[in-house]
């Protein structure tokens, strides 16, 4: 068989199944004839999604967040709400902290005129009347925007369930 035959069918065989097959594997001296070796599970992809997830289940083990935001609060006075807030800020301030480093998209004054170095759409949002070519060479900043300049989220324990936020408490009595 022709080594490109050889390469197209090892690119699809591992793109679609995760493994080399057999026959090839063996040709190149990967497995022996007598005992073929089982390739490898693979492992699960990560998904954007798990990311979020988890930095939403530091937020609730460390601050209750989703408790907070989950409750309905009208019965509350806006004294017990505001002191309530202030307590969950600071929680919620020093979890992100201590798992990401947050720097402003533009380190400038909000409400002062601002230079655009760059007019990707996903880094700078210009409003009010925008050029039709949608390229402007800068406006008043009014928000500085938010980018993750370091990530260090602890590893999900093997077997937890990345969609699990927070699992259950049951006390055994």
């Amino acid at each position: 068989m022709s080594r490109i035959a050889l390469a197209f069918r090892s690119f699809f065989a591992i793109l679609f199944t995760g493994r080399l097959p057999g026959d090839i594997a063996q040709a190149f001296g990967f497995t022996s004839a007598k005992s073929p070796t089982p390739a490898p599970k693979p492992a699960p992809l990560a998904l954007p999604s798990d990311g979020a997830l988890q930095i939403l289940g530091l937020l609730q083990r460390d601050s209750r967040l989703i408790d907070f935001l989950m409750e309905d609060i009208a019965a509350y006075s806006d004294d017990q709400v505001g002191a309530a807030v202030r307590n969950l800020h600071d929680q919620c301030r020093d979890s992100l902290n201590r798992y990401l480093k947050l720097a402003p998209v533009i380190d400038a004054v909000e409400g002062s005129f601002t230079k655009l170095e760059t007019n990707d759409p996903s880094s700078v949002k210009l409003l009010g009347n925008v050029p039709v070519s949608g390229k402007a060479l800068g406006g008043i900043l009014r928000h500085k925007g938010w980018r993750a300049e370091k990530i260090g989220l602890p590893p999900t324990p093997p077997g937890q369930g990345v969609t699990v936020i927070a699992p259950a408490e049951v006390e055994i009595e």
